[in-house]
């Protein structure tokens, strides 16, 4: 909501000395959210005067119309001689008033203006346009051409209100209130401790039987709904230069002087209207849900067909507008261009003033994807009690500036309603912010705001009417808060109970993000949503569980409507938006929740808000919601180690990525098993699976490698880019995450290499198992240093592998025929296992 500060100082009388700043600063401490302070005409300087075109001669010769004008400009120019400009646009002609910058002016953005010789002319200054002046678009697309009455010579700074500033507030969805100037003034005026001028505070006739038919067959949907008409409105009627630019600052486009008006006063009170051209409108208006295959076209000229729950505007031929919305184009206002065009100009409105169903609007606005500045506040809230006062200042804005004549019936159908009353123990608020305000502080602070307060110790609050978020006593506590000051209240650190903490899950994840952190890898955090469209990206089978998705029924986006199966799909965006602009080595891990679609579908009960749910309804709360295991991932590209005066580097590849998986295993106290994979995204030939044993069977709980070429060329990655993903909750399971003290031997270890020649398809991790378990207990560590494969040495399609392992016994010092025969056992039941031999 952009608030111009002249606007706002009509209706609360600031101290001169106020700026825009010190708004912004007493209002984000009444808790608005005040994003920015803009400062028109910052850099304006004049003289930016009117001026009254004499002439026009159109210059010939050139690849665009130019004409040189000569313009009146009174005696801004110190000798009230005509001022020579030679100006391109067309939309004025001689005699119109037009705003004129002359030498020694400075625009908007630092354009400094001085005389100077452009198509065979000498230019002394400009003839302006809106955008030129910083005033945004008035609609002409071209210069500003002013009313006939404006006085030539008059200084058009102050006439256009050039120089103002405007605060932009960041509306939170319960503040509907605040959408307006009425609203935004309230709160500057408890701010300021001042009162207010309740722009809504008119005299107002009461509704009779002369007013336009009108009739609602949903009153649910439709709870209050005031009609007026005015006659005789002038054709030529244009909307005035203040009103214009109040619009204008706050981001609206004048269009036509009713519909100007409308406009004005929704932003001003808060109240959204409607004007229908009252020869356009056949027969009684009515409020009705809409048929299902209905079909109405919108005043932006997109048909729309309608749905069973739209709320619409009818007339006798069926809707001419979706309620709170948006108008329809049959009943649409028509301006004096439409009867310079051959058609008829309107003269005769009838002006709508409703309250409508918040969550009604908002699901027709979401349905037809059509936000608009009525369904934007219909949606947080509009005071039921300020239509009958909109309807009545649009009328009288419309005799006064249009000399149309407003009929005396009145029409107003309301469904009667008791106001909103809240019972609150007095020092409520004291508990829910911990300081001691007392009974007098809280009820000055709820009067403030608007409410009617009643009782001692127990108070009686009646909310108002533009005030719907107010439901219970902590809404009130927050207001008596916020406006004491939420800088105001004490910093304390609260003190948790013995024994409580994170989970042990908890624990694991952040030790695993630690790990990897201090592995070299960065966390990207990515948005759970995924297209289906990249299951096929990453090669997954057509009958991959991982295809098995669940999706949202109302996704931020209908290109992304289901949730992550893997971690994977954002892992490799970020990868590849991060090597687009220029960082080719990168390292980068995620760990979040997978969402996989449970074999039965439940659905959630509503829980209980009066009480703790207990563990039943819990149990089944979770039972009716998707399964969400948390995974690790890690995506890799670019070099692995820099190249420097240390040495040449290397590249990142598949080993790193087995790597990773066992870092995470590590923290978690469990023991990872490797072995030869084929799946999806990975290249068959290096990609590794990822186990663990679970009551003596091997499970996959993830897979690493090097990603398929294929895979690479369709997602746009860097080549030979890596990969892991591992399900960390099935991990954590069979790990043992107690903290293990380091066993120190006084005994020395004994050290035996061993090279083994097999055959080049054989995995070093079943070599590396057969080892371990010949070796016996006597093995105290294995390590693979070592990989030849020379084939002229070894035979085609072979292999060496050379380990270094590490004996110690715990109570004694072996002897080398002991390290020997444990050597020798190893070796024999790699030769059994996987046909190893001792390389001679």
């Amino acid at each position: 909501m952009r608030v111009p500060l002249s606007w706002l100082r009509e209706y609360v009388d600031l101290p001169a000395t106020q700026t825009g700043r010190d708004v912004q600063a007493k209002l984000i401490s009444a808790g608005l959210e005040v994003e920015t302070v803009e400062h028109l005409g910052a850099d304006l300087k004049g003289p930016l005067v009117v001026g009254r075109v004499l002439t026009i001669e159109e210059l010939e010769g050139f690849k665009k119309p130019i004409r040189f004008c000569t313009v009146d400009v009174g005696q801004a120019n110190g000798t009230g001689e005509p001022q020579e400009i030679v100006c391109g646009a067309r939309n004025f002609a001689v005699g119109d008033k037009v705003v004129v910058v002359l030498p020694g002016a400075t625009l908007p953005g630092g354009f400094s203006i001085s005389a100077r010789k452009t198509y065979g002319k000498t230019s002394h200054g400009m003839i302006c346009s809106g955008d030129e002046l910083g005033m945004g678009d008035d609609g002409s697309h071209g210069i500003i051409v002013l009313p006939p009455e404006t006085e030539v010579g008059k200084d058009a700074i102050e006439l256009l209100e050039l120089v103002d500033e405007v605060l932009d507030i960041a509306v939170t969805a319960n503040r509907g209130d605040c959408l307006s100037i009425r609203g935004v003034a309230r709160e500057t005026a408890i701010a300021y401790g001042l009162p207010l001028r309740d722009p809504a505070l008119l005299d107002v006739p009461g509704p009779n039987a002369y007013g336009y038919p009108v009739k609602i067959t949903d009153p649910t949907g439709c709870d209050r709904f005031t009609a007026r008409t005015v006659t005789g409105l002038s054709s030529e009627a244009r909307s005035p230069i203040w009103l214009q630019r109040r619009l204008q600052k706050v981001g609206m486009r004048p269009i036509s002087l009713a519909v100007d008006v409308t406009n004005y006063v929704m932003m001003e009170l808060g109240q959204p209207l409607h004007a229908y051209d009252r020869s356009l409108v056949q027969g009684t208006i009515g409020v009705r849900r809409a048929e299902e295959g209905e079909k109405i076209v919108t005043l932006d000229g997109t048909e729309r067909k309608l749905h069973a729950e739209d709320l619409v505007i009818t007339d006798d031929r069926g809707p001419i507008g979706l309620a709170g919305v948006m108008g329809g184009a049959n009943t649409e206002i028509a301006d004096h261009g439409a009867a310079e065009n051959g058609g008829n100009a309107t003269t005769d409105v009838v002006i709508e003033a409703a309250h409508f169903n918040q969550v009604t609007i908002a699901r027709t606005a979401r349905r037809h994807k059509l936000s608009s500045e009525a369904s934007r506040r219909f949606e947080r809230g509009v005071d039921p009690q300020a239509a009958a006062a909109a309807a009545q200042r649009t009328v009288d804005l419309l005799v006064l500036l249009a000399g149309g004549t407003a009929e005396a019936g009145v029409t107003e159908i309301s469904t009667p309603s008791a106001p909103h009353t809240i019972s609150v123990p007095a020092d409520h608020p004291d508990k829910v912010a911990g300081v001691e305000y007392g009974r007098e502080t809280v009820v000055r602070r709820l009067q403030q705001v608007g409410c009617d307060v009643y009782g001692q110790d127990e108070l009686l609050v009646t909310v108002p009417s533009w005030r719907p978020d107010l439901t219970d006593p902590n809404d009130l506590a927050e207001e008596v808060i916020r406006l004491e000051g939420y800088e105001n209240l004490p910093s304390t650190l609260p003190r948790p109970p013995a024994g409580r903490g994170l989970t042990s899950r908890q624990r694991l994840h952040r030790r695993a993000g630690r790990a990897l952190a201090g592995a070299g890898y960065v966390e990207a955090l990515n948005y759970p949503f995924v297209s289906e469209k990249v299951f096929d990206q990453l090669g997954l089978a057509a009958d991959d569980p991982a295809r098995r998705v669940v999706k949202l029924v109302n996704p931020l986006s209908d290109e992304e409507p289901a949730l992550r199966t893997s971690l994977l799909p954002g892992l490799l965006g970020a990868l590849r938006r991060n090597d687009g602009r220029g960082a080719h080595d990168l390292a980068l891990f995620e760990t979040g929740l997978v969402f996989h679609p449970r074999e039965e579908r439940k659905v959630a009960a509503n829980l209980p808000v009066d009480r703790r749910p207990g563990e039943d309804d819990l149990a089944a709360l979770d039972a009716a919601l998707p399964d969400q295991p948390r995974h690790v991932a890690v995506v890799l590209a670019g070099a692995r180690e820099q190249a420097g005066w240390w040495g040449k580097g290397r590249p990142a590849d598949w080993a790193d990525a087995v790597e990773a998986a066992r870092t995470v295993a590590r923290e978690a106290g469990a023991e990872l098993g490797t072995r030869k994979g084929q799946y999806g995204p990975w290249h068959p030939g290096r990609c590794a699976e990822l186990t663990i044993t679970v009551d003596g069977s091997e499970r996959v709980v993830g897979h690493a490698g090097e990603l398929h070429p294929r895979v690479l060329k369709t997602l746009g990655l860097p080549a030979r880019t890596c990969a892991m993903e591992l399900d960390l909750d099935a991990v954590a399971r069979v790990g043992d995450d107690t903290p293990q003290a380091p066993g120190i031997s006084t005994f020395p270890v004994a050290t035996q290499d061993v090279a083994l020649v097999v055959d080049a398809f054989v995995p070093a991790a079943e070599v590396e198992a057969a080892l371990r378990e010949g070796a016996g207990e006597l093995l105290e560590a294995i390590r693979l240093f070592d990989v030849y494969d020379n084939a002229e040495q070894l035979g085609e399609g072979r292999k060496s592998l050379a380990y270094a392992l590490r004996f110690r016994a715990g109570d004694r010092t072996l002897t080398v025929d002991e390290a020997s025969a444990a050597r020798d056992a190893a070796v024999a039941l790699a030769g059994e296992r996987v046909g190893a031999v001792l390389r001679s």
